[in-house]
């Protein structure tokens, strides 16, 4: 199965320094090496924005979006943001905030049977509601 990988998890491994990450983001980060290396590992185009966003120099945009050049942005249909919609309506009915970013991943990965890779505790919240698969490093 593939896994759609999140800001949080590409952001300790390609924004942080190895040596300032605790036992468990070490874990974390390896287990999406792990990922990559099986070819399992998934992004959308909004994941790779983010994380050229807010980069201080143009010296790490450029190093980040060359590194992130090798992994090719999964292609989104319109029924992904239709679903991402969707999705949204029914975590806002059940008194659940969601972000536009987040529930698009959850469209996406629940269209395709993949999991999410994240750190970000929203995702089990809407997970009470959607039929979410997430994944954790060390599984």
């Amino acid at each position: 199965m593939r896994i759609l990988v999140d800001t949080t998890v590409w952001s300790l491994a390609l924004r942080r320094r190895s040596e300032a990450l605790s036992a468990e983001e070490k874990s974390i980060v390896a287990e999406l090496e792990e990922l990559i290396q099986d070819g399992r590992a998934a992004i959308i185009g909004l994941i790779r924005q983010e994380l050229l966003s807010g980069v201080k120099t143009v010296e790490q945009f450029e190093r980040l979006r060359l590194h992130l050049r090798s992994f090719t942005d999964e292609p989104l249909q319109t029924s992904d943001y239709e679903d991402a919609a969707r999705a949204g309506n029914q975590c806002r009915t059940r008194g659940i905030a969601v972000s536009v970013a987040d529930i698009l991943l959850c469209a996406v990965a629940m269209n395709r049977g993949w999991a999410i890779f994240t750190t970000d505790p929203d995702f089990s919240t809407y997970g009470k509601v959607l039929p979410l698969k997430l994944h954790r490093a060390g599984r």
